[in-house]
């Protein structure tokens, strides 16, 4: 029998609701909830801006959440065809991505292909497709690992505290 879990933005009243056979897992659960919490109060922060922002925040979030589903299918073309549509949206042209990519070539560090049709079709793997991330529970921020509830603020009110750094995702190099 589907589950189901419900958010509600106090300011607003908008609910979003998740409907769906969710995982046993606690921590699982626990994301699930947050996640739609998030959502939620996105939604509810967007629709009370005025019309040009409520659509241009829309898109923004639009192109996160895909490059979001790009990340975690691997999908490395996606990933780049959306970076790009990003960087052209901020008035960053080909020609800037092409000088930028011969400054990390010259430091040697090889950024990839730029085009996004070079790096495969969907149902190839890019070459030089990302490795998955490799994050243990030591290198969440204090809240977010298994089995904690809510992190202690630092002095900023973020997660991290004041000798903390964030952890890097994408590996450890």
């Amino acid at each position: 029998m589907p589950e189901q879990y419900v958010a509600k933005d106090q300011r607003s009243g908008l609910e979003v609701a998740v409907t769906g056979n969710f995982p046993e897992h606690p921590d699982d659960r626990v994301r699930i909830a947050r996640t739609c919490t998030l959502f939620t109060r996105l939604i509810s922060t967007l629709l009370i801006k005025d019309e040009s922002e409520r659509r241009y925040g829309f898109r923004a979030v639009e192109t996160q959440l895909e490059l979001a589903d790009a990340l975690i299918q691997q999908d490395m073309g996606e990933v780049r065809r959306l970076v790009r549509e990003t960087m052209q949206t901020m008035g960053i042209s080909d020609s800037h991505l092409e000088d930028l990519a011969q400054q990390l070539r010259d430091l040697g560090v090889d950024p990839g292909p730029l085009d996004p049709s070079a790096a495969g079709s969907p149902d190839e793997p890019a070459s030089d497709a990302a490795p998955p991330i490799d994050i243990s529970a030591d290198d969440l921020p204090p809240g977010d690992r298994p089995g904690e509830d809510e992190p202690p603020a630092g002095p900023s009110g973020d997660k991290w505290g004041p000798d903390q750094e964030p952890p890097v995702v994408g590996g450890r190099g």
